[in-house]
Protein backbone atom coordinates (compact mmCIF):
# COMPACT_ATOMS: atom_id res chain seq x y z
CA UNK A 1 0.00 0.00 0.00
CA UNK A 2 2.98 2.36 0.79
CA UNK A 3 4.88 1.94 -2.04
CA UNK A 4 1.46 2.27 -4.03
CA UNK A 5 1.16 5.74 -2.96
CA UNK A 6 5.01 6.52 -3.31
CA UNK A 7 4.66 5.31 -7.02
CA UNK A 8 1.34 7.62 -7.44
CA UNK A 9 3.00 10.44 -6.05
CA UNK A 10 6.13 10.47 -7.95
CA UNK A 11 3.80 9.97 -11.59
CA UNK A 12 1.65 13.18 -10.23
CA UNK A 13 4.84 14.81 -9.83
CA UNK A 14 6.25 14.06 -12.90
CA UNK A 15 2.53 15.27 -14.42
CA UNK A 16 2.93 18.45 -12.86
CA UNK A 17 6.33 19.02 -14.26
CA UNK A 18 5.40 18.35 -17.20
CA UNK A 19 2.28 20.48 -16.82
CA UNK A 20 4.53 23.56 -15.65
CA UNK A 21 6.93 23.00 -18.53
CA UNK A 22 4.26 22.69 -20.82
CA UNK A 23 2.63 26.18 -19.46
CA UNK A 24 6.07 27.89 -19.97
CA UNK A 25 6.76 26.28 -23.48
CA UNK A 26 3.34 28.24 -23.87
CA UNK A 27 4.01 31.06 -22.47
CA UNK A 28 7.51 30.98 -24.53
CA UNK A 29 5.72 30.59 -27.68
CA UNK A 30 3.30 33.68 -26.87
CA UNK A 31 6.19 35.99 -26.49
CA UNK A 32 8.14 34.85 -29.36
CA UNK A 33 4.93 35.28 -31.20
CA UNK A 34 4.53 38.67 -29.70
CA UNK A 35 7.81 39.86 -30.32
CA UNK A 36 8.19 38.78 -34.15
CA UNK A 37 4.23 40.43 -34.83
CA UNK A 38 5.67 43.77 -32.98
CA UNK A 39 8.80 43.79 -34.80
CA UNK A 40 7.31 42.90 -37.96
CA UNK A 41 4.89 46.04 -37.24
CA UNK A 42 7.54 48.49 -36.11
CA UNK A 43 9.61 47.69 -39.52
CA UNK A 44 6.78 48.06 -41.56
CA UNK A 45 5.90 51.36 -40.00
CA UNK A 46 9.12 52.72 -39.90
CA UNK A 47 10.39 51.89 -43.76
CA UNK A 48 7.05 51.17 -45.67
CA UNK A 49 3.95 51.92 -44.49
CA UNK A 50 2.51 54.66 -41.53
CA UNK A 51 -0.36 56.15 -39.99
CA UNK A 52 -0.46 59.73 -39.33
CA UNK A 53 -3.14 62.00 -38.09
CA UNK A 54 -4.21 65.59 -39.06
CA UNK A 55 -3.49 67.32 -36.02
CA UNK A 56 -4.88 70.69 -37.24
CA UNK A 57 -6.50 72.63 -40.54
CA UNK A 58 -3.18 74.18 -42.11
CA UNK A 59 -3.98 71.86 -45.30
CA UNK A 60 -7.43 72.08 -45.62
CA UNK A 61 -9.23 71.52 -48.22
CA UNK A 62 -6.81 69.38 -48.99
CA UNK A 63 -6.57 67.24 -45.51
CA UNK A 64 -8.89 68.25 -42.80
CA UNK A 65 -7.87 68.41 -38.75
CA UNK A 66 -9.05 64.44 -37.86
CA UNK A 67 -8.33 62.88 -41.07
CA UNK A 68 -6.64 59.87 -40.59
CA UNK A 69 -3.72 59.26 -43.56
CA UNK A 70 -1.71 56.10 -44.50
CA UNK A 71 1.53 57.34 -45.09
CA UNK A 72 3.94 56.11 -47.75
CA UNK A 73 7.12 56.11 -46.43
CA UNK A 74 9.08 53.70 -48.96
CA UNK A 75 9.06 56.27 -52.04
CA UNK A 76 11.38 58.61 -50.08
CA UNK A 77 13.66 56.06 -47.81
CA UNK A 78 12.37 54.57 -44.90
CA UNK A 79 13.44 55.87 -41.68
CA UNK A 80 14.42 53.97 -38.50
CA UNK A 81 12.05 55.55 -35.25
CA UNK A 82 13.34 57.63 -32.97
CA UNK A 83 12.85 55.54 -30.15
CA UNK A 84 11.73 52.01 -29.29
CA UNK A 85 7.80 51.92 -29.10
CA UNK A 86 6.53 50.63 -25.95
CA UNK A 87 9.83 50.70 -24.11
CA UNK A 88 9.34 53.97 -22.76
CA UNK A 89 6.67 52.63 -20.81
CA UNK A 90 8.31 49.95 -19.26
CA UNK A 91 11.42 51.37 -18.67
CA UNK A 92 10.06 55.00 -17.80
CA UNK A 93 12.02 56.73 -20.21
CA UNK A 94 12.35 56.64 -23.72
CA UNK A 95 15.07 55.10 -25.18
CA UNK A 96 16.93 56.73 -28.57
CA UNK A 97 18.21 54.05 -31.68
CA UNK A 98 21.06 55.17 -34.13
CA UNK A 99 19.33 57.14 -37.30
CA UNK A 100 19.19 54.79 -40.40
CA UNK A 101 17.78 55.52 -43.67
CA UNK A 102 17.29 52.81 -46.48
CA UNK A 103 17.34 54.26 -50.56
CA UNK A 104 14.05 55.92 -51.43
CA UNK A 105 12.93 56.20 -55.26
CA UNK A 106 13.26 59.72 -55.78
CA UNK A 107 13.25 62.71 -53.57
CA UNK A 108 10.73 64.96 -52.62
CA UNK A 109 9.14 66.89 -55.30
CA UNK A 110 7.61 70.20 -55.77
CA UNK A 111 3.97 69.79 -55.56
CA UNK A 112 4.49 66.72 -53.03
CA UNK A 113 2.10 66.78 -49.82
CA UNK A 114 5.13 65.82 -47.55
CA UNK A 115 4.88 64.23 -43.65
CA UNK A 116 8.04 65.32 -41.52
CA UNK A 117 9.42 66.07 -38.88
CA UNK A 118 9.16 69.44 -37.00
CA UNK A 119 12.53 71.02 -37.27
CA UNK A 120 11.72 73.34 -34.37
CA UNK A 121 10.58 76.57 -34.08
CA UNK A 122 12.54 79.58 -35.46
CA UNK A 123 14.75 80.90 -32.84
CA UNK A 124 14.93 77.27 -31.72
CA UNK A 125 17.91 74.67 -32.79
CA UNK A 126 16.01 71.53 -31.83
CA UNK A 127 12.25 71.27 -31.45
CA UNK A 128 10.84 71.07 -27.33
CA UNK A 129 9.27 67.58 -28.34
CA UNK A 130 9.05 65.10 -31.28
CA UNK A 131 6.26 66.12 -33.99
CA UNK A 132 5.16 65.15 -37.43
CA UNK A 133 4.06 67.94 -39.82
CA UNK A 134 2.09 67.90 -42.60
CA UNK A 135 2.87 70.25 -45.18
CA UNK A 136 2.94 70.59 -49.24
CA UNK A 137 6.49 71.20 -50.90
CA UNK A 138 6.28 74.52 -52.76
CA UNK A 139 10.16 74.56 -53.38
CA UNK A 140 13.15 72.47 -53.47
CA UNK A 141 17.15 72.62 -52.88
CA UNK A 142 18.61 75.32 -54.62
CA UNK A 143 15.49 76.95 -55.99
CA UNK A 144 14.91 80.55 -55.20
CA UNK A 145 11.47 80.77 -53.81
CA UNK A 146 9.16 84.38 -54.01
CA UNK A 147 5.89 85.96 -52.86
CA UNK A 148 3.98 88.43 -54.11
CA UNK A 149 0.85 89.79 -53.58
CA UNK A 150 -0.41 86.11 -52.15
CA UNK A 151 1.20 84.88 -55.80
CA UNK A 152 3.70 82.14 -55.16
CA UNK A 153 6.82 82.42 -57.71
CA UNK A 154 9.45 79.12 -57.58
CA UNK A 155 12.86 80.02 -59.95
CA UNK A 156 11.09 83.38 -61.36
CA UNK A 157 7.88 81.25 -62.61
CA UNK A 158 4.38 81.12 -61.10
CA UNK A 159 3.49 77.98 -59.03
CA UNK A 160 0.49 76.81 -59.81
CA UNK A 161 -1.92 76.50 -56.98
CA UNK A 162 -3.15 72.73 -56.06
CA UNK A 163 -6.19 71.92 -56.05
CA UNK A 164 -7.44 72.38 -52.64
CA UNK A 165 -5.57 75.46 -51.89
CA UNK A 166 -7.32 78.08 -49.76
CA UNK A 167 -6.84 81.76 -49.31
CA UNK A 168 -8.61 84.94 -48.74
CA UNK A 169 -7.96 87.38 -51.82
CA UNK A 170 -6.81 90.35 -50.26
CA UNK A 171 -2.92 90.93 -49.41
CA UNK A 172 -1.68 92.26 -47.07
CA UNK A 173 0.56 95.29 -48.11
CA UNK A 174 4.09 95.02 -48.35
CA UNK A 175 4.99 97.49 -45.58
CA UNK A 176 2.79 95.85 -43.05
CA UNK A 177 5.97 93.83 -41.69
CA UNK A 178 5.68 90.79 -39.96
CA UNK A 179 8.69 90.28 -37.56
CA UNK A 180 7.70 86.77 -36.52
CA UNK A 181 8.62 85.54 -39.83
CA UNK A 182 11.43 83.34 -40.94
CA UNK A 183 14.70 84.43 -41.39
CA UNK A 184 14.71 87.02 -38.56
CA UNK A 185 15.62 90.73 -40.11
CA UNK A 186 13.75 90.44 -42.88
CA UNK A 187 10.90 93.64 -44.09
CA UNK A 188 8.60 90.63 -45.23
CA UNK A 189 4.93 89.42 -44.30
CA UNK A 190 2.99 85.97 -45.36
CA UNK A 191 1.90 87.59 -48.77
CA UNK A 192 5.35 89.43 -49.91
CA UNK A 193 7.82 86.73 -48.97
CA UNK A 194 11.19 86.48 -50.40
CA UNK A 195 13.45 86.14 -52.34
CA UNK A 196 15.10 83.03 -50.68
CA UNK A 197 17.31 80.71 -52.12
CA UNK A 198 16.39 77.34 -50.09
CA UNK A 199 19.89 75.74 -49.20
CA UNK A 200 21.65 73.31 -50.92
CA UNK A 201 24.42 71.21 -50.28
CA UNK A 202 27.71 72.40 -51.48
CA UNK A 203 26.30 75.98 -51.20
CA UNK A 204 28.38 79.14 -50.02
CA UNK A 205 26.87 81.12 -47.57
CA UNK A 206 28.67 84.75 -47.39
CA UNK A 207 28.90 85.63 -43.99
CA UNK A 208 28.95 89.25 -42.12
CA UNK A 209 28.15 91.16 -38.64
CA UNK A 210 25.06 92.52 -40.79
CA UNK A 211 23.85 88.73 -41.85
CA UNK A 212 24.66 86.47 -38.95
CA UNK A 213 21.19 87.02 -37.01
CA UNK A 214 19.55 85.25 -40.60
CA UNK A 215 21.84 82.16 -40.41
CA UNK A 216 22.99 81.74 -36.55
CA UNK A 217 20.50 78.87 -36.03
CA UNK A 218 20.66 77.52 -39.63
CA UNK A 219 24.19 76.80 -38.78
CA UNK A 220 23.80 75.76 -35.15
CA UNK A 221 20.95 73.13 -36.36
CA UNK A 222 23.86 71.69 -38.67
CA UNK A 223 25.88 70.90 -35.52
CA UNK A 224 28.27 73.99 -35.18
CA UNK A 225 28.65 76.59 -32.87
CA UNK A 226 28.72 80.34 -34.03
CA UNK A 227 29.84 83.29 -32.13
CA UNK A 228 31.38 86.67 -32.56
CA UNK A 229 34.80 88.52 -31.58
CA UNK A 230 34.64 91.87 -32.69
CA UNK A 231 34.00 92.18 -36.44
CA UNK A 232 34.53 88.05 -36.80
CA UNK A 233 32.10 85.20 -36.85
CA UNK A 234 33.50 82.22 -35.00
CA UNK A 235 32.36 78.84 -36.55
CA UNK A 236 33.53 75.91 -34.11
CA UNK A 237 36.14 78.44 -32.35
CA UNK A 238 37.81 79.68 -35.75
CA UNK A 239 37.20 82.68 -37.84
CA UNK A 240 34.61 82.59 -40.79
CA UNK A 241 34.00 84.84 -43.65
CA UNK A 242 31.57 82.36 -45.72
CA UNK A 243 29.63 78.74 -44.32
CA UNK A 244 28.82 76.02 -46.27
CA UNK A 245 26.16 74.09 -46.23
CA UNK A 246 26.20 70.56 -45.42
CA UNK A 247 22.41 69.73 -46.17
CA UNK A 248 19.91 69.56 -48.41
CA UNK A 249 16.42 71.44 -47.93
CA UNK A 250 12.65 71.89 -48.85
CA UNK A 251 10.17 74.52 -48.03
CA UNK A 252 6.79 73.47 -47.03
CA UNK A 253 3.63 75.53 -46.59
CA UNK A 254 0.03 74.89 -45.81
CA UNK A 255 -2.54 75.12 -48.13
CA UNK A 256 -4.70 76.75 -46.01
CA UNK A 257 -2.27 79.60 -46.45
CA UNK A 258 -3.41 82.12 -43.74
CA UNK A 259 -4.00 79.51 -41.26
CA UNK A 260 -0.71 77.70 -41.52
CA UNK A 261 2.25 78.03 -39.11
CA UNK A 262 4.90 77.07 -42.41
CA UNK A 263 8.83 77.29 -43.25
CA UNK A 264 7.77 81.08 -43.50
CA UNK A 265 7.37 81.09 -39.99
CA UNK A 266 9.74 78.76 -38.79
CA UNK A 267 12.30 77.73 -41.54
CA UNK A 268 14.06 75.14 -44.02
CA UNK A 269 12.76 71.25 -44.17
CA UNK A 270 15.91 69.18 -43.86
CA UNK A 271 15.60 66.44 -46.39
CA UNK A 272 16.66 63.86 -44.08
CA UNK A 273 13.16 64.90 -42.04
CA UNK A 274 10.94 64.03 -44.64
CA UNK A 275 9.63 60.49 -44.06
CA UNK A 276 6.80 60.21 -47.04
CA UNK A 277 3.83 61.15 -48.55
CA UNK A 278 0.01 60.78 -47.79
CA UNK A 279 -1.62 58.69 -50.17
CA UNK A 280 -4.81 58.24 -48.78
CA UNK A 281 -7.83 58.98 -45.89
CA UNK A 282 -8.79 56.04 -44.57
CA UNK A 283 -10.80 57.58 -41.71
CA UNK A 284 -11.84 60.58 -40.19
CA UNK A 285 -14.15 62.56 -37.34
CA UNK A 286 -14.20 65.30 -35.68
CA UNK A 287 -11.24 65.34 -33.20
CA UNK A 288 -12.12 68.20 -31.22
CA UNK A 289 -15.18 66.05 -29.40
CA UNK A 290 -13.39 63.54 -27.06
CA UNK A 291 -13.45 59.65 -27.26
CA UNK A 292 -15.27 59.26 -24.06
CA UNK A 293 -18.21 61.00 -25.47
CA UNK A 294 -18.64 58.19 -27.56
CA UNK A 295 -21.88 58.75 -29.75
CA UNK A 296 -21.08 62.14 -30.47
CA UNK A 297 -17.35 61.16 -31.97
CA UNK A 298 -19.04 58.24 -34.38
CA UNK A 299 -21.86 60.71 -34.96
CA UNK A 300 -18.90 63.08 -36.12
CA UNK A 301 -17.45 60.17 -38.88
CA UNK A 302 -17.27 62.13 -42.01
CA UNK A 303 -17.56 58.64 -44.70
CA UNK A 304 -16.95 61.25 -47.74
CA UNK A 305 -13.76 61.60 -46.52
CA UNK A 306 -12.85 58.18 -46.06
CA UNK A 307 -11.20 56.84 -49.65
CA UNK A 308 -10.16 60.27 -50.74
CA UNK A 309 -6.75 60.35 -52.55
CA UNK A 310 -4.42 63.30 -51.18
CA UNK A 311 -3.22 65.31 -54.24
Amino acid sequence: MKDRRLRQAQRNKRKNVREAQSFKDKVIETLKSIGFALGAVIILNSFVLASFQVPTGSMENTVMAGDLLFVNKFIYGGTTPPTIPLLGILFGKEIEIPYVRTPGFRDPEQGDVIVFIFPGNRDSVKAREFQYYLKRCVAVAGDTLEIRQKKVYVNGKLYPNPPGVRFSTLPKPPDDINPRLFPPGKPWNEDNYGPLRIPKKGDVIPLSRENIIEWLIFIRREGHTVGLQGDQILIDGKPRTSYVVERDYVFGMGDNRDDSLDSRFWGFIPMENVVGTPMIVYWSWDPNIPIFNLVKKLSSIRFERIGTIIE
